[in-house]
């Protein structure tokens, strides 16, 4: 994996830090947007990290990226930073379409959308498109007649319904009644909806891990303070085997989040970001349980900070695929190619799956 600029990771630390406080981010929930956090954020550039300064972003790779999305998971920032740059900015500078200087966010493409476009125009019903009511442009990949478009449009540009996810962030549904796009273009060069559904799982993985390693931080922390029978409660063998399963998910998802952002600068990393977000959906089940167990009554109270971490990872892993669903795409990659192939898949990945592609299906005469 490339090496990630350390001055972005001191920078992304130490401003996330200073805006995302607890109180910030409750207020975040209430209000469905946090203006003066975006301004402070943005004043860094750190929301268009990936996106290449010619196309209007700040640059950088794409590790770097997934890294600002994992610290910001790690603070529960509020904000469309993974759609901003991550997801939006690169559909729009892959389709040659101008970046807008404020919040941006993506159509995630659902199983429910029905997008099309018709004569120019926008039709259709987007579902569940984050922080779609704060932003000033949304991208929306759809179908076109040849070939995947990219359209630009504005949340005025729709009828928009407001609805939330189980962390407070806003999932807004949006429909078009024949809008007219601010800019539409054919979409970048391997770009379409399942390559759109990677990032998008590689974005949420990230920001799982984040919220994963807090998560862990904050139970060993307080394990470590609250005192029972005259002894801290993390020395008791009981708690001491929650503390062990949070740490072994948060370390799980991370090496799984490096190994997929590493194939992805390489290969398709179809099959590295599949086993990333699978891994990352059942973590938050698993580590979200252990840490609640360890903390007790303490971690349901909405005063302390736990929730915020417990209900995003909750809320993540049903977007860009949920369980069900990466199970069944890495089930069907290795069963498509043949039982002769199960280990070299498993040790290779994206890389070899993308060899046999490439060879032909595998003969099973």
């Amino acid at each position: 994996m490339s090496a990630v600029d350390p001055l972005l990771v001191e920078t992304a630390t130490r401003v996330f830090a200073d805006v995302a406080t607890f109180a910030a981010v409750e207020q975040a929930e209430r209000d469905g947007w946090a203006p003066a956090m975006w301004d402070a954020i943005s004043e860094t550039g750190l929301a268009w990290v990936s996106v290449p300064e010619s196309a209007g972003g700040s640059g950088g790779t794409l590790a770097d990226a997934v890294e600002i999305v994992r610290i910001a998971g790690r603070h529960a920032v509020p904000l469309p930073l993974a759609e901003t740059g991550l997801l939006g900015g690169w559909l729009l500078a892959g389709a040659g379409l101008e970046i807008p200087d404020g919040p941006l966010t993506v159509a995630p493409g659902t199983a429910s959308d029905d997008l099309a476009v018709r004569d120019g125009r926008l039709y259709g019903t987007a579902h569940r498109v984050p922080w779609a009511r704060a932003v000033e442009q949304i991208a929306v990949l759809v179908e076109g007649p040849e070939a995947p478009l990219v359209a630009q449009v504005a949340p005025s540009d729709a009828r928009v319904v407001h609805a939330a996810n189980l962390a407070g962030e806003p999932r807004d549904t949006l429909t078009f009644d024949g809008v007219a796009p601010r800019a539409i273009s054919p979409a970048g060069a391997g770009t379409d909806a399942t390559a759109l559904r990677l990032r998008g799982a590689l974005a949420r993985t990230a920001a799982m891990a984040g919220a994963l390693e807090r998560l862990e931080a904050l139970t060993l922390e307080y394990t470590a303070t609250r005192r029972q029978f005259g002894k801290p409660v993390g020395t008791f063998p009981a708690v001491q085997a929650h503390l062990v399963h949070a740490a072994q998910q948060s370390a799980i998802v991370n090496m799984a989040l490096s190994a997929a952002v590493h194939a992805a600068e390489r290969v398709s990393a179809r099959f590295e970001i599949a086993a990333a977000k699978l891994l990352a959906n059942q973590a938050a089940t698993e580590a979200t349980r252990h840490a609640h167990q360890a903390h007790g009554a303490m971690g349901m109270t909405r005063e302390y900070p736990l929730h915020h971490f417990s209900r995003r990872l909750w809320a993540w892993r049903s977007e860009y695929g949920d369980e069900r669903g990466w199970s069944r795409t890495l089930g069907d990659a290795v069963r498509a190619v043949g039982a002769d192939h199960l280990y070299p898949v498993i040790a290779g990945g994206s890389a070899v799956l993308d060899q046999l592609a490439a060879t032909g299906p595998p003969s099973h005469t």
